[in-house]
């Protein structure tokens, strides 16, 4: 029986072979209206891929390129769904490296055999050609000496993963049939080794730590393992004293369009409440009472932040001033170089030598998975296995110097 079209449908037809065709006007990736063909098993499924054009929903026809698709995608959708300073970091790993690679591609054309011929190209082209980092300067290979700088693998894989994003986005849009990014996998790429504080290095540290004006920010951070953003965030009213505990709800971070700014936390495993050691509430309690004579001696200078790590002022703390000021404190107390970062991962390395449960760290420390902490400190537990078994071997030991010592009765329950 003959149905009439419903509005959108465009033209619908059963092709000879048992598929469904469709073609009409839809809204293209780059924002444009153009006529185009459309395929499916079903007649429904024909219509739909026509049909998400009045929703909003660019199709991926063989007119949308890589480029183009995702183009719309950070200007449309991940501008609403990620924070300001991801956005960021998508939007230059894809005009730096997946438009230069695959911008001309068509969306549904692209293949598994596209995408690994573009990642082996990333892992071994030279960055300063590829982008033309020295014609400015005319040094390395702007002169015919090329520096072969290459990607990381741990870059590699992040834009590997921002284009199996885009593109997961168009399958759950019905946009695409499958992922096609998903059937490229590529190398696990060894995690950035740390070298954290020994016990007598951070006993080092913590007396090194008692004369800088930063000394309670120092000593928490050792202590607690917040990542550097939360306690630069840390407001007065987070922290109750009676109960030694800290709330732990926002990060302070640099945004392109903000500046210094307070936000929440990436996640909500992130947002804690977290005891404080009876050594970190009086550095803090000292802490104020400085900052009250700070407050003082600026007068109308200072900026009434709330904060509790702040400058003379009063106002945030650059994070990344703060690295560089935590370089200049390791060479002044004669410690070697680590990162800021490594505070965190001697915090978990110390309560785990110390046999404090995985998930007592892994609460500690604000992960979302416990297989996050397993897996970023997996070298320490295996550390800790040999010394048990070590500590095992020795007790055997011990039994077997004493053959004739009957064997102790285990008791089943």
């Amino acid at each position: 029986m003959w149905k009439a079209r419903a509005n959108g449908e465009g033209t619908i037809y059963q092709r000879k072979d048992g598929r469904w065709g469709a073609a009409g006007y839809v809204l293209a990736a780059n924002g444009t209206r153009k006529r185009v063909r459309v395929y499916g098993t079903t007649r429904r499924e024909a219509a739909e891929k026509i049909a998400d054009s009045n929703r909003g929903l660019p199709v991926a026809t063989a007119d949308s390129t890589v480029g183009d698709y995702l183009t719309y995608r950070l200007g449309s959708v991940a501008v609403h769904r990620l924070r300001e300073n991801t956005h960021t970091r998508y939007a230059t790993c894809v005009r730096l490296h997946i438009v230069p690679g695959l911008g001309t591609k068509k969306v549904a054309c692209l293949t598994a055999k596209d995408i690994r011929a573009f990642l082996d190209r990333l892992r071994t082209a030279c960055q300063c050609c590829t982008q033309g980092l020295d014609t400015e300067r005319r040094r390395c290979c702007a002169i015919g000496e090329y520096c072969q700088k290459r990607l990381s693998p741990s870059t590699v894989t992040y834009v590997h993963s921002v284009l199996k994003s885009a593109l997961e986005h168009a399958v759950r849009e019905d946009e695409l049939p499958r992922n096609i990014a998903r059937n490229v996998k590529t190398p696990t790429h060894r995690p950035r080794r740390f070298r954290p504080l020994t016990a007598a290095e951070a006993r080092q540290f913590l007396d090194a730590a008692r004369t800088d004006r930063l000394h309670a920010l120092y000593e928490l951070a050792l202590r607690t393992g917040l990542r550097k953003g939360e306690f630069l965030g840390l407001h007065w009213e987070d922290l109750d004293f009676d109960s030694g505990t800290a709330s732990i709800c926002r990060s302070l971070q640099r945004t392109q369009s903000g500046g210094l700014m307070t936000l929440p936390t990436n996640t909500r495993a992130s947002e804690r409440r977290i005891a404080l050691p009876t050594e970190s509430v009086h550095s803090l309690k000292s802490h104020r009472q400085h900052q009250e004579v700070e407050r003082r001696t600026a007068d109308d200078s200072w900026k009434d932040s709330g904060l509790v790590f702040t400058t003379p002022t009063g106002g945030p703390i650059d994070p990344a001033n703060m690295s560089r000021r935590f370089g200049r404190f390791l060479d002044s107390a004669g410690l070697r170089r680590i990162r800021f970062h490594d505070l965190r991962h001697s915090t978990a390395t110390l309560l785990l030598e110390q046999g404090v449960d995985l998930v007592v760290i892994k609460e500690l420390l604000g992960h979302a998975h416990i297989g996050v902490t397993a897996g970023v400190y997996a070298h320490v537990r295996l550390r800790l296995q040999r010394q048990a078994i070590d500590t095992l071997n020795g007790a055997l030991s011990a039994a077997n110097d004493n053959p004739d010592d009957p064997p102790a009765m285990a008791t089943v329950r």
